[in-house]
């Protein structure tokens, strides 16, 4: 494993997840009515800011504060596993509509110190206005030319942000892209092309029939030491 990779998996500890929650980074669907918070109040900020905060949700956020925050029906506790199966760690699912629903990785099972924040809707959104199923062309706008790991592995798609304009959210945030359903199908040769455990630059025109999105957002806010 090299450093990059070392970076990651230390910076997250259960990085790019097999956990059945999310088994295909599918794009979550919208929904045409108002999302509830708590007693009555909307939930307006999607805001993601890279080692800092999810919107309302801060590196001091505990489980009782998820509960204030959008109400006990919203939420549900649930263990998932590190990549690779290696470990287990314990999550509260916040299931909001619109887009706005996410999973909070506690760094212990009493769930007063978040780890990280990742499965983020559509709706949530960098400053940088990146979130999940951003284009790869676009991706490109807002981090030049930039590096990724091939697919077909536990770090497949992964943004090298180092390589990137936001070398400074290298350990505060981890994108990975995938390609559209089908693509490997559709277009076998390109695929397997951007494909195993080498690293690929973005302009490598393999990438541009596969339809390449970002699907996996994970915010760090409390990184294991």
């Amino acid at each position: 494993m090299n450093s990059s990779i070392k970076v990651i998996a230390t910076g997250t500890l259960a990085l790019l997840l097999n956990y059945s929650a999310n088994p295909g980074f599918a794009l979550p669907q919208k929904i045409n009515h108002p999302v509830i918070v708590g007693k009555s109040q909307p939930l307006t900020d999607t805001l993601i800011v890279p080692g800092e905060r999810v919107g309302p949700i801060t590196r001091k956020t505990t489980k009782r504060d998820l509960v204030k925050l959008f109400g006990a029906s919203h939420l549900i506790d649930k263990t998932i596993s590190g990549a690779e199966g290696i470990g287990s760690f314990a999550a509260t699912q916040v299931n909001l509509n619109q887009g706005r629903s996410l999973l909070v990785v506690w760094s212990d099972n009493t769930r007063t110190k978040p780890l990280d924040v990742r499965n983020l809707g559509s709706a949530w959104r960098t400053r940088e206005g990146i979130g999940v199923g951003t284009p790869l062309s676009e991706l490109r706008k807002k981090l030049g030319n930039f590096k990724l790991y091939g697919l077909e592995w536990d770090y497949g798609g992964t943004i090298l942000l180092d390589s990137s304009k936001l070398s400074r959210y290298q350990g505060k945030l981890i994108l990975r892209v995938d390609t559209a359903p089908n693509a490997s199908e559709k277009f076998p040769n390109d695929y397997q092309s951007v494909s195993g455990d080498g690293t690929f630059s973005s302009t490598n025109p393999h990438w541009k029939p596969l339809g390449i999105r970002l699907a996996e957002i994970i915010v760090v806010l409390n990184p294991s030491q």
